[in-house]
């Protein structure tokens, strides 16, 4: 198997040379079981100037928990949080680091604290997500945020207080067993689903080790024969993922962001022959109502006297409309993205009058693309 790499190795180098722009396989794909794992735990910060979540019930009774571990018994009256802050602590253990590697972490505030800078985490588990623990962290906090408050209610506050770093802060106890060394074979799972870029890369894995050394399962995921020997399989993965494939053409898309108005149109969008004919129409209708003043004369002993009547309000209402001309154009059959992109701007259409000109198109079907609004 070893005369097979070096061979391969040999081969991997003339044949990239033969390409140009290809991409390889590592920014296509990953391997499946070699991924990060997310950890979480809930810890402890002291040391704070005044900052703290004062006296919130979780932050009390996690002082009172902590020491009691040091045999030390007392009630929550008698307790403070002024300068403590209950927090929230998450890291990502990276796949095969072991025990006793260090990890950075990132510290949240939980509760009420207005700022962890000055503080310190206490020593913290960090659970996966079968409950199990996995690191231990604890450490000065790098707090990148500042908060200011003055006197007079005044405040100012730059990035976020609330949140802080400790960099390598967490030491690895327990390691996460992988199926690298053991399984037959490697799967490959592409990291955007696509029949034609699987098939892609089973034929460039085939050029390079032979053969029936790839198989593509589905549109994601691609099987390779590995080494039987463990000691190779570093060696083998690394020419692997360095092989240079050249990945389908995406599908012809349309993505609308609703929110910012932001349109992408990929280069594959095609349109059939339509002519489009976009205006607006302007209402506005004006209130101008006359007023007239009203008196009532009325006679007694004490003689006339005049007193306000209710006035006699007269509508007068005028209604004008707007419409701007109705600028049309035509798309011929075979048009491409340029053409869309030259015949939109030259009537002057917003980003709001493009997303109604592709909603219709893609209704009358004269739009041949995926429409997608997020």
């Amino acid at each position: 198997m070893r005369l097979l790499v070096n061979f391969a190795f040999c081969f991997w180098l003339s044949w990239l040379a033969s390409l140009a722009h290809a991409d390889r396989i590592k920014d296509l794909a990953s391997l499946a079981g070699v991924r990060n794992n997310q950890l979480v735990g809930y810890g402890l910060v002291v040391g704070l100037s005044g900052t703290g979540d004062a006296n919130l019930g979780i932050t009390l009774q996690s002082m009172q928990a902590m020491l009691s571990r040091f045999g030390m018994s007392t009630d929550t009256s008698g307790l403070s949080g002024t300068n403590a802050a209950a927090v929230m602590v998450t890291a990502d253990l990276a796949p095969f680091i072991k025990p006793g590697q260090t990890l950075d972490v990132t510290v949240s505030a939980l509760g009420a604290s207005e700022s962890l800078r000055g503080g310190t985490l206490l020593m913290t588990p960090l659970l996966g997500a079968d409950g199990q623990t996995y690191a231990i962290a604890q450490g000065n906090l790098a707090v990148g945020g500042l908060g200011v408050a003055a006197a007079d209610g005044s405040s100012l506050t730059v990035n976020i207080p609330t949140v802080g770093r400790v960099p390598q802060g967490a030491t690895v106890e327990k390691m996460v067993e992988t199926p690298f060394l053991e399984n037959e074979f490697l799967i490959l799972n592409l990291h955007r689903s696509d029949f034609s870029t699987a098939s892609a890369v089973s034929r460039a894995v085939d050029e390079i080790f032979g053969q029936g050394s790839a198989v593509p399962i589905d549109g994601s995921s691609i099987r390779v024969q590995a080494p039987a020997d463990p000691t190779q399989r570093v060696s083998f993965v690394s020419l692997l993922e360095n092989v240079e494939v050249e990945p389908a053409t995406p599908p012809a898309q349309v993505i609308v962001n609703s929110r910012t108005g932001t349109i992408i149109i990929n280069g594959n969008v095609r349109v059939t022959p339509a002519a489009i004919t976009h205006g607006s129409l302007t209402v506005r209708v004006t209130e101008d109502p006359n007023v007239q003043t009203q008196t009532n004369v009325v006679a007694n002993d004490a003689g006339v006297v005049a007193t306000p009547a209710a006035p006699v309000v007269t509508p007068d209402s005028a209604v004008d409309t707007e419409e701007k001309l109705a600028k049309a154009f035509v798309f011929d059959p075979g048009i491409q993205l340029t053409d869309i992109v030259d015949a939109i701007n030259a009537v002057g259409a917003t980003p709001s009058d493009l997303v109604a000109i592709l909603e219709a198109l893609k209704v009358s079907g004269a739009l041949r693309a995926q429409l997608i609004i997020i």
